[in-house]
C-alpha cells in the first residue's frame, strides 16, 4: 500500500506539473486560453482512451507488471517534457502520458481487492487517496517554488528522473493477485456481465460528476489564482499546494473512519452513499464561494472544498473494489474509470472555451458547480446496494 500510494503520488505531480506551469508556459510560447485549455485536457484523451484495455491487462498479465510499464511511460514523458519546443511536442507528450498513468487505477484497484480485507478496504483507499491526493500539494508548491526559481524546463526534467526511482523498490515486491495464467478459484465474470450492472453506472456517473468539478481546480486554479486573484506565482504555490494537502488529509480521515464505523456495525450503504452525496451538495456552494466571494472567502470557499471532496475520496474506488471483488476490480474500475475521467477531457477545454468567450471565471464556476447535480444522482439514486456481488450466482440465474 505504501508503494501504490506513492505510485498515485507521483501519477498526480507529473500529471499537474502542466498546471503549475501554465502561467509561465503560456508567456513563453504565447498560448491562448483555448490552446491551454486544449494542452491541459489532452492528457485525458489517450488517458480515458486506454483506461478499460488496461483493466484487461492487468488481469491478462498481473497488475503489479503493467503498473511498472505504466509508470516507466509517464516518467519518460515528463522528463522530455523539459525538452519540448512549441505547443504539438508538448500536446504529443500529454498523450504520451496519459497512456502511462492510464495503468494506475486499475492496477491499484486490482491488487487492493486482492491483498486487503474487506473491512479495511476504506482505510486502504484512504492511503491511496492520500497519495494521489497529496501529489499536487506536493507538485504545486515545490514545483512552484522551484519555477519561479530555476523556470519549468529544469523541474519537468528532474521531476522525471525520480519519478523513475520508483521502479527499484517495486521490482521487489510480491503479490498474490489472480491473473489468467494463475487464476483464482472463482475465474470471475465476463466483461457484458461486468458491463450489466446498475452498480457500475451508478458509479461511472458519480465519479464523472466528482473528477470534473477536482480537474476543472487541478487545470485552471493556479492561473486563476495568479491570472485573476492577483497572487504571486509564490503565493498561489502556497494556497494551492496547502488546499490539496488539506484534501489529502481528509482523505487518510474518512477512510480510516469509514471502516471504524462499518466494524461497528453501521450500514456500509449509509457510510459510503451518504459520504458522497454530502460531499457533492456542499461542493455547489463551494464553487459559488471561489467565484463570488472577495479573496480570503475564495480561499476558505477552496479549502472547504477539498475537505469535502477528500471525504468522498475513499469511496470512489472503495465502492467498486468492494461490490466487483478481486477477479472484476481492474476491469471495473477500468470502464468506470474511463467514464469518470471523460470529465477531465471536458472540464479543461470547456472552461477555456468559456473563459475566451466571456473574458471572466464566473461561467466556468456556475458549470462545475451544477455538474454536482450528477453526482448525486449517481452515487445515491442510481447506485444499488453495496455488497460483493456473486458473479457465480448470476451467471448460473442467466444461464
Amino acid at each position: 500500500m505504501l508503494l501504490l500510494s506513492t505510485a498515485v503520488f507521483i501519477n498526480y505531480v507529473d500529471r499537474g506539473n502542466l498546471a503549475t506551469a501554465a502561467p509561465l508556459i503560456q508567456d513563453e510560447l504565447h498560448l491562448t486560453a483555448t490552446q491551454l485549455g486544449t494542452l491541459l485536457s489532452a492528457f485525458y484523451w489517450s488517458y480515458v482512451l486506454v483506461m478499460a484495455p488496461g483493466g484487461w491487462l492487468a488481469e491478462r498479465y498481473g497488475a503489479k507488471r503493467v503498473l511498472g510499464a505504466g509508470l516507466a511511460v509517464w516518467s519518460v514523458a515528463t522528463l522530455l517534457t523539459g525538452f519540448a519546443g512549441g505547443f504539438i511536442a508538448i500536446l504529443l507528450l500529454r498523450l504520451l502520458l496519459g497512456l502511462g498513468e492510464s495503468a494506475a487505477f486499475p492496477c491499484s484497484s486490482k491488487l487492493i481487492a486482492s491483498e486487503v480485507a474487506v473491512s479495511r478496504i476504506g482505510i486502504a483507499n484512504g492511503v491511496l487517496g492520500f497519495g494521489y491526493l497529496v501529489g499536487p500539494a506536493v507538485g504545486t508548491l515545490l514545483g512552484g517554488l522551484l519555477m519561479a526559481r530555476f523556470g519549468w524546463r529544469p523541474v519537468f526534467i528532474l521531476f522525471g528522473l525520480l519519478s523513475l526511482l520508483w521502479l527499484v523498490p517495486w521490482s521487489r515486491v510480491v503479490v498474490h493477485e489472480p491473473t489468467l495464467a494463475r487464476p483464482a478459484a472463482d475465474p470471475g465474470p465476463t466483461l457484458p456481465q461486468i458491463a450489466a450492472q446498475r452498480g457500475l453506472w451508478g458509479a461511472s456517473l458519480g465519479h464523472f460528476a466528482s473528477n470534473y468539478n477536482y480537474y476543472f481546480i487541478l487545470a485552471w486554479l493556479p492561473l486563476y489564482l495568479v491570472k485573476v486573484r492577483g497572487f504571486s506565482l509564490q503565493a498561489m504555490a502556497a494556497v494551492a499546494g496547502a488546499s490539496y494537502l488539506i484534501n489529502a488529509v481528509s482523505a487518510l480521515a474518512s477512510g480510516w473512519a469509514s471502516d471504524a464505523w462499518i466494524r461497528s456495525g453501521r450500514s456500509v450503504d449509509v457510510i459510503y452513499k451518504g459520504t458522497m452525496g454530502l460531499s457533492h451538495v456542499a461542493a455547489i456552494g463551494c464553487m459559488a464561494g471561489m467565484a463570488l466571494l472577495p479573496a480570503s472567502g475564495c480561499v476558505a470557499s477552496l479549502f472547504a472544498y477539498q475537505v469535502v471532496v477528500g471525504l468522498a475520496s475513499p469511496g470512489v474506488f472503495g465502492i467498486p473494489q468492494i461490490m466487483a471483488g478481486p477477479t472484476a476490480a481492474a476491469r471495473w474500475v477500468g470502464i468506470q474509470n474511463t467514464c469518470g475521467n471523460v470529465a477531465g477531457i471536458l472540464a479543461p477545454q470547456i472552461t477555456g472555451i468559456l473563459v475566451d468567450a466571456t473574458g471572466t471565471f464566473a461561467s466556468a464556476f456556475a458549470l462545475a458547480g451544477l455538474v454536482n447535480v450528477l453526482g448525486v444522482i449517481g452515487w445515491v439514486f442510481v447506485l444499488p446496494s453495496i455488497r460483493r456481488i456473486d458473479w457465480a450466482a448470476r451467471a448460473n440465474v442467466r444461464a
